[in-house]
Parts: structure tokens; sequence; C-alpha cells
């Protein structure tokens, strides 16, 4: 978990904004995979690790923002 406390946090915004939602057009990667997730048809290995790869900037803002509550 120190991993976690010695990323600044303007670098893990810069990568939730940048990695965790391109491409940014037609729509984010990060949204299709979701909606893919909640229509339960998220079955393509492609898909699985799409989302993985995408999502994993999004997981560390939010263990890093848990992990700060207590400070």
């Amino acid at each position: 978990m120190s991993i976690l406390d010695k990323l600044p946090w303007t670098v893990v915004v810069i990568l939730c904004l940048t990695l965790g939602l391109a491409p940014f057009t037609p729509e984010p990667h990060i949204v299709e995979k979701l909606r893919i997730l909640a229509a339960g048809t998220l079955h393509r290995p492609i898909d699985i690790v799409d989302l993985l790869f995408h999502g994993t900037p999004w997981i560390v803002l939010a263990l890093k923002g848990i992990r700060a509550i207590p400070r």
C-alpha cells in the first residue's frame, strides 16, 4: 500500500483523464465496457482485458482516495 502513498495525486488524476477515458470519441471505452458489463454481455476476452486496462487508473484513484480518508 505504500506504493499508493508514493503516487502523486496529479499523476493518478492525469492517468484517469487520459488512459481511463481514451479513446474520447464516440464514447470513452470505460463507459462502453461498463455498459456491456451491466448488460451482462461482457464475454469476449478482449473486452475483459480492455475493461481492466481502462479501469485500472480509476481503481487506483478510488484506493488512493479511500486510503487518504483516515489521515
